[in-house]
């Protein structure tokens, strides 16, 4: 079958991502002749090369269009104005999980966790909560921690105000403001449709962490870069964060927050795949803080490392995303 990777930047214009020749090699070793296309620059190019490769699977690994992750959803919905089948999230699915403040609506509405919040814009509020300090502040469609910084933490009135007008000047978007959970961080990677699997636990480790900083997961810690504009303070939060699989974990802890991952991925209609991102109290208490459709599927990366911990190989990873996508429309 020829499968069509649909990717975000051309060569030339950026770093290819390694994800891209890992999923190219697995699906040639799984038989398949596979193509890519470039969701970058005009729709009307876009839309041609489809047609003409005419795939029977997209591949979608498309996290924005044009640079903007707000608009991803959109991707998905041309491929159903093209009548093309895909792998992963809807239109809706990525919707309501690309927008932080609507995630936490829907998961409220399930009874999931989730920190109490207000989405702010210029003074107008969309929605506030009970609210206690120390709050963390975020763009609410924004993702891979794109706008959080350990100045994003804020402990008064006078911090707030001054983190909110910068994001919103930076983004021109709403600002979600959050309760900050202070706990330990986990992510757990779902796989399914009609009956969901929740993959082995991977915690977010802090240990060496720099202490005058709030234990977030900054972009600078995810990606070593950005935010600050200090590259020595930039590096230490990077190498202060690894992603390990925990040991001291009660199997009733482990089973709880799987369940949970598992309700807040169904409860947000994310199909496939995805990573649930949760913070745990010291009383083990269970937040949902987001959840991500489509997540990002590099061979070291926490997803397919989770996967290999439960014996599945990035390989037979991508095998299996590309049948429950085939599965789906075989209906």
């Amino acid at each position: 079958m020829n499968v069509t990777l649909l990717h975000g930047a051309e060569a030339g214009e950026a770093p290819e991502d390694p994800v891209l020749g890992q999923i190219e090699e697995a699906l040639r070793a799984l038989g398949h002749d596979v193509t890519r296309v470039s969701v970058s620059g005009d729709i009307v190019p876009i839309i041609e090369a489809l047609r003409k490769v005419d795939p029977g699977l997209v591949f979608n690994l498309a996290e924005s269009f044009d640079g903007k992750s707000a608009l991803e959803s959109n991707v998905a919905a041309l491929l159903n104005l093209l009548g093309l089948r895909y792998t992963g999230s809807s239109p809706a699915g990525l919707l309501m999980a690309g927008d932080k403040s609507l995630t936490k609506k829907v998961l409220s509405f399930h009874k999931i966790l989730t920190p109490q919040f207000a989405t702010v814009f210029r003074g107008a509020l969309d929605h506030v909560g009970d609210l206690r300090f120390p709050l963390i502040v975020k763009p609410p469609q924004e993702d891979a921690s794109l706008g959080i910084t350990s100045k994003s933490v804020v402990r008064d009135v006078k911090e707030l105000l001054g983190t909110m007008d910068s994001l919103q000047r930076e983004f021109q978007s709403p600002v979600l403001v959050e309760e900050f959970v202070d706990g330990r961080e986990f992510y757990v990677g779902v796989l399914g449709n009609e009956s969901p699997i929740a993959f082995p636990v991977i915690e977010l480790d802090f240990s060496t962490f720099p202490e005058n900083r709030p234990r977030v997961a900054s972009y600078e810690a995810k990606w070593g870069e950005g935010g600050t504009g200090d590259v020595t303070e930039t590096g230490a939060e990077f190498a202060g964060t690894k992603s390990i699989f925990p040991t001291d974990l009660s199997p009733e802890l482990t089973e709880r927050m799987q369940k949970v991952a598992v309700g807040a991925f169904n409860a947000l209609r994310v199909r496939d795949y995805g990573r649930v991102d949760l913070r745990v109290t010291a009383a083990e208490e269970i937040y949902v803080i987001e959840v991500n459709p489509n997540c990002y599927l590099e061979r070291t990366g926490e997803f397919a490392r989770a996967a290999a911990e439960g014996e599945l190989d990035h390989g037979t990873l991508v095998g299996r995303i590309v049948e429950l996508a085939l599965a789906r429309y075989a209906r």
